[in-house]
């Protein structure tokens, strides 16, 4: 019987599976992992330093390109902390959109993964179910901010605008006839928040059927039971946040131990897990999808029996109109000094962190008082969870190592920043 040979492997940057360019030198005895070493440094964006040289409101864009499938709760760690520096709330309307848009945004990563983990393991179907919901909610983005990814829609101050009164329709196509395109149309009659209700109606029938592909499916359970056990100490230990940690059993989640805009009232549960494998992990996340879809019924709700002002009304911090500026001279001149030479931060240090669909996702801010910060530090949840892949994936086999990349819900750009 020949003997088992020691092979040293590279998995990625260009593997499908890797999550973005993660290079994960794997050492194997045979098909047994003995050790993985994830390199990190191909995706180089500098997001850290760039922001030294950009005005306050010029690095919201850069929050969007960190974890690109969470854009808008990368913004809204960011601008919290610039109006924690400058003494400012927003409205209450604005924190309430605010709210609303990072629990679509929590949908949206949860739909990404749920997909990419399937085809990571084998299950392909999922993925097609999941990004026919994702479509959606694409959609809501470009319907506030212009964009279907990267919106800069968070603002120091508030929100860029209110929610609009329309919800653009499909067009006529050729590929489409009448009928089709009136059945695509018949939830975009209404304003925005009209379509986010009916999506939030339909929704956890969508979560069903990823369900009845997925939780009990004896392969899916083959893939995942037992794999990547992590224990409740080792996993704060380690620096778990979000669903890893959950997933171990530990009941932190910062919308409710330190919480952040309108979270303190809002009705919501904190889905746990019992044994801190991948399943329980995988478990975790559909039903936070449950619960995110909850809280966006509420936030409807308020914001339909609310109007008001989505952005503070102080002119050093947020533009003034549109119609102001092109009607009044001093309100020109702050228009134009915003956005050119852009506020001045006063001086001093702050933190603030949100709950972001894959965990703590944290900016540290210091400010000397000039209109740039004079140093961001970002703490990206997905850099702590890779340090655990090496003591995860010892003992697993080579196909195991897929399955600990999608519970991780790794994206690279938050990682190398």
């Amino acid at each position: 019987m020949p003997d088992i040979k020691n092979y040293t492997l590279n998995f990625g940057p260009q593997h499908p599976a890797a999550h973005g360019v993660l290079r994960l030198v794997l050492e194997m005895d045979g098909e047994v992992v003995q050790r993985a070493d994830p390199h990190i440094g191909l995706l180089h964006r500098a997001t850290e330093k760039l922001a030294e040289t950009r005005t306050f409101l010029q690095t919201v864009p850069y929050m969007d390109r960190l974890d690109y499938v969470s854009m808008m709760c990368n913004e809204h760690a960011y601008v919290m902390a610039i109006e924690k520096l400058l003494g400012i709330e927003p409205p209450l309307r604005a924190q309430y959109i605010r709210v609303m848009f990072d629990e679509i945004t929590r949908i949206l990563n949860h739909l990404l993964w749920i997909g990419a983990h399937g085809l990571d393991v084998g299950a392909m179907a999922v993925f097609l179910y999941a990004f026919r919901e994702r479509e959606d909610l694409m959609d809501v983005y470009e319907a506030v901010s212009g964009a279907r990814m990267h919106a800069a829609y968070y603002r120091p101050g508030g929100v860029y605008r209110d929610l609009p009164d329309a919800m653009p329709p499909y067009r006529a196509s050729k590929v489409r006839n009448a009928q089709a395109i009136a059945e695509l149309n018949r939830d975009r009659q209404g304003s925005v928040l009209d379509f986010i209700e009916a999506f939030t109606r339909r929704f956890p029938g969508c979560v069903d059927e990823y369900e009845t592909l997925l939780t009990d499916n004896r392969i899916w359970k083959q893939r995942l039971v037992g794999v990547g056990v992590v224990d409740a100490d080792r996993a704060k230990a380690l620096g778990f946040t979000g669903p890893m940690l959950r997933g171990s059993g530990v009941e932190w989640d910062l919308r409710k131990t330190q919480p952040y805009e309108v979270y303190d009232l809002l009705d919501f549960d904190i889905p746990v897990g019992r044994n801190g494998d991948s399943y329980d992990r995988y478990l975790v996340r559909v039903e936070e999808m449950r619960q995110s879809n909850h809280i966006i019924r509420q936030c409807i709700e308020w914001l339909r029996n609310h109007p008001g002002p989505v952005i503070v009304d102080n002119f050093k911090v947020a533009p003034p109109s549109r119609v102001g500026m092109k009607s009044n001279m001093e309100e020109l001149i702050h228009h134009f000094k915003l956005f050119t030479e852009g506020m001045h931060v006063p001086e001093g240090e702050a933190y603030a962190a949100v709950e972001h669909p894959k965990g703590e996702f944290g900016i540290y801010l210091v400010a000397d008082g000039a209109n740039k910060p004079y140093r961001l530090k970002i703490r990206a949840p997905g850099f702590a969870h890779l340090q655990a892949m090496d003591e995860m994936a010892r003992g697993h086999m080579l196909a195991d190592v897929t399955t600990l990349m999608g519970t991780l819900d790794i994206v690279f750009g938050e990682i190398d920043r």
